[in-house]
């Protein structure tokens, strides 16, 4: 379109050219209209639009690209590559073992002459890995703060490239800088990204990524001190040669708190913060079984927007309630929009969770509601008594039991089967399925999780899960059938009050006897809960 405009522009100045030029020879009226300036004036737009036209109508050169794959160092701020934190393990809570462990790591690099006059080498890498959220970068933070060293932090997706031998370079340019800045800590996080387990028919740009990061941690100048830290939830994705010693040394697993070092966690995040007197850090670590530190940072930062939502100056206990319930069960539907006969079904679903944990005295119920939070239409809050690592048979069926005791009581009530149970459900088959393939719980005696193994029993393992499920199941029915009255009872003030904590729960039911062995039946085969 650009092209014809110009064109026709250029034949109409050409056409213009041509008749001022010949009026001017043959002397006729035009040529007394038009001036000297006038000629030269079209002359000379006639002339470039021809040159424009002429590039125009030229093909287009494309230049050579260039594919920048470093970042080029700035001559005015050499330190931009690395960091020096000023984080030590005052500011790390809880973990007291894994800092002491890396005590001798620290001691190493602050006083190597020592270790050195010894023969002993620095422990050239050390790998965290757990679940995630539970402190592995803060750690590798700390250690660099505590030694005051550069601190070089990279993601192993930083690596990756589809480009061949990217990768590999940055690893090179990564290990140099840090070897200048000597002593100093290098981070990789997520390191399964780059160094998982390498096989025969593959040869793309990880494995070189993988293969160089390799040759780094074997030729490193024992001069230099520097320490690789490598974080990752995947342990078992990672190659073997990565994990052997001489390269990643020491292992260090990074789990979850237990009540101790949650209410330390709990008193570094509320530090800053204005606290009401009601607010018992011991209590809410109880409340907080099995989160992680990024899951207590998050319940301490949610209560305080809470209370200013609320415009208050103090973050009280009630705050934290919220904030807890928030984080496990989820936004709160505002208005929702459910029919009677279903807040009914809500009610004694929840009921039966929360009359079940009363009879066989699992968890402490912290809290029963039918306000619907994110997908759920209501939801129990179980509160362990102590932090527990080692369950019994017997315990994992009472798990099992509490968890099927909302479909229990729907049956019994309505008469029906409803989808209300789907995440109780999945949870109770993920139980049973440790229990058969990895905890020898079953009559198909003591299986490991082979996957081999597993795909020629499939059919075996499937009805050995269905087998004890329906054992607890019938146990649970009975157990309702039995206690019916404190069924309605528990449902009734749901319906009419919607939330029940732990003490008004109690003032319904009393002190109910917990059940310690099973319903003893002649013509039905009962789980051994």
């Amino acid at each position: 379109m650009k092209k014809t405009i110009v064109f026709i522009l250029l034949c109409v100045f050409i056409s213009l050219t041509v008749i001022s030029s010949y009026s001017l020879f043959t002397g006729n009226a035009l040529n007394n209209k038009l001036t000297t300036g006038d000629r030269f004036l079209v002359f000379g737009i006639t002339i470039f639009l021809f040159v424009y036209y002429l590039k125009l109508d030229k093909n287009p050169q494309y230049a050579h690209a260039t594919i920048n794959t470093e970042k080029k160092e700035n001559p005015q701020n050499p330190n931009e590559f690395f960091t020096k934190p000023k984080i030590t393990f005052e500011d790390v809570a809880g973990l007291d073992e894994v800092k002491e462990e890396l005590i001798e790591v620290i001691d190493f690099i602050k006083k190597s002459e020592k270790y050195k006059k010894m023969g002993a080498k620095i422990p050239k890498g050390i790998l965290f890995y757990g679940p995630p959220g539970t402190g592995k970068t803060l750690l590798a933070s700390a250690v660099a703060g505590e030694t005051k060293s550069a601190f070089f932090s990279a993601s192993g997706s930083e690596f990756v490239e589809k480009y061949v031998g990217v990768g590999a370079k940055r690893i090179r340019t990564l290990f140099e800088k840090a070897k200048k800045e000597a002593p100093s800590v290098i981070f990789i996080d997520e390191i399964d990204a780059i160094g998982a387990k390498r096989h025969l028919d593959s040869n793309n740009e990880k494995d070189q990524t993988l293969n160089q990061l390799l040759v780094e941690l074997d030729g490193f100048n024992t001069d230099n001190t520097v320490v690789v830290i490598g974080a990752t939830n995947r342990l078992d994705l990672l190659d073997e040669a990565l994990l052997r010693p001489g390269r990643f040394d020491r292992h260090m697993f990074i789990g979850n708190p237990n009540v101790k070092a949650r209410e330390e966690i709990l008193r570094v995040h509320t530090n800053n913060k204005p606290l009401a007197s009601d607010v018992n850090i011991a209590d809410l670590a109880k409340k907080t079984h099995g989160m992680s530190g990024a899951h207590l940072s998050n319940i301490a930062n949610e209560a305080a927007i809470i209370a200013v939502r609320e415009n208050e100056t103090l973050i009280t206990a009630l705050h934290f309630e919220k904030a807890i319930e928030r984080v496990i069960a989820g936004l709160q539907v505002k208005n929702p929009t459910i029919m009677q006969r279903e807040k009914e079904i809500v009610a004694y679903h929840e009921a039966g969770h929360a009359l079940i944990g009363k009879l066989l005295s699992t968890d402490m119920v912290q809290k029963v509601s039918i306000i619907p939070r994110g997908q759920a239409l209501g939801y129990v809050l179980h509160m362990p008594q102590d932090d527990r690592y080692i369950l019994t048979r017997e315990e994992l069926c009472n798990k099992i039991m509490v968890m099927l005791g909302g479909r229990a009581a729907e049956e019994l009530v309505f008469n029906h089967l409803s989808t209300g149970a789907k995440d109780d459900l999945k949870k109770v088959t993920d139980i049973t399925m440790q229990m058969v393939c990895e905890y020898g719980m079953s009559d198909l005696g003591f299986l490991c999780n082979e996957p081999s193994m597993l795909k020629g029993l499939t059919q075996e393992i499937t009805q050995e899960i269905n087998k004890i499920i329906e054992q607890c199941y019938s146990s649970t029915y009975e157990y309702l059938k039995l206690h019916r009255s404190y069924l309605d009872t528990i449902s009734e003030a749901l319906l009419e009050r919607e939330t029940l904590n732990f003490d008004e729960l109690n003032e319904l039911v009393g002190q109910l006897p917990s059940i310690k062995k099973p319903l003893k039946e002649t013509n039905k085969e009962l789980a051994v809960v």
